[in-house]
């Protein structure tokens, strides 16, 4: 449990020292939309970029792992997306935002963290390879719904403007990019390196102060239906999908296939609202249901890290 309180409480306290500089006038409404720009134009792709140009590619293929960690995660965000249409009767961008919420996790200031905290160094890399696939292939996926929804174009003409949209994407672009360079197998010149760090470590601490600031003068819990079905998908939904895959379904390393479930149980990421801010779909509702599922989370990763699954052979 302590182990997660000391990741858990820095990011609660990232979020509240946003909310209070906003509440005490230090910084102005704008200031949210502002920071959450710099975040998603460039910190975050720096970030996308710096992680993935130092993997080794054959490490990110992990043909097993991926699957199994995949389809948890893609059966999950059609369920969500239904689930909003059905229920919520949502519109297309809102149901991708929940669908989004429902799988993409704190990954960068509790996944990998919590995966060296639990099983060493060696826990980080299965932890980055699944933050890769959510941001290449899933992201795209969002992009594709809610540019369709908001644009509102249909058949070719749809397909044809949200893919030059895709293009342009700086996440993508980022993404793509990273990936290229770490296929030469070269190392980054340390100038480039250097830039890369100091800016890159900026994008979590800067996405979850302005979930804060956001947060001013709305209320917290609003649509507590939707925020709670939302938490539901994140926390136990997911993660059990993504365990009858890793358990039943692909043949997975212990140490992979532990810190696969346990990145599927993480509350929902500050990712998430820097998509919904920066498309302004489904903003309030997923700021609240990161601060609530990560409230909630304390108590199911804790139930999490007593299964026999977590138990993972010294190395």
């Amino acid at each position: 449990m302590e182990p997660i309180f000391n990741v858990v409480l820095p990011v609660f306290a990232i979020i509240l020292t946003g909310y209070a500089c906003g509440r005490f006038g230090v910084l102005g409404a704008a200031s949210s939309e502002a920071i959450n720009k710099f975040v998603y134009f460039v910190a975050l792709p720096v970030l996308l970029f710096f992680s993935m140009a130092r993997v080794d590619p054959q490490q990110i293929f992990n043909w097993p792992f991926l699957g199994a960690f995949a389809a948890g995660s893609i059966i999950t965000t059609v369920a969500a997306i239904f689930f909003a249409r059905w229920v919520f009767r949502t519109k297309l961008s809102e149901q991708s935002m929940f669908g989004m919420v429902a799988i993409f996790g704190n990954t960068g200031y509790m996944g990998i963290p919590l995966c060296i905290v639990a099983f060493g160094e060696a826990g980080a890399l299965p932890a980055i390879v699944a933050t890769v696939f959510q941001t290449i292939v899933m992201i795209p996926f969002y992009a594709v719904l809610i540019e369709a929804d908001l644009r509102g174009e249909k058949g070719l003409n749809a397909a044809w403007g949200v893919t030059k949209s895709l293009a342009r994407n700086p996440l993508m672009v980022s993404s793509v990019a990273g990936i290229s360079w770490s296929f030469t197998g070269l190392p980054l010149p340390v100038s480039v390196e250097t830039f890369c760090s100091i800016l890159s470590a900026a994008a979590g601490p800067s996405a979850l102060f302005a979930i804060g600031l956001f947060m001013v003068g709305k209320p917290l819990f609003y649509g507590f239906r939707e925020i709670s079905a939302l938490s539901i998908f994140k926390l136990l939904i997911h993660p059990a999908i993504t365990y009858v895959f890793f358990i039943y379904v692909f043949d997975v390393e212990p140490l992979w296939k532990a810190v696969g479930i346990l990145m599927a149980a993480l509350p929902a990421g500050a990712l998430c609202f820097v998509v919904a801010q920066n498309y302004n779909v489904y903003v309030q509702r997923t700021s609240a249901a990161i601060l609530f599922s990560t409230l909630v989370a304390v108590v199911t990763l804790s139930l999490l890290f007593q299964s026999p699954t977590m138990q993972v052979p010294s190395l």
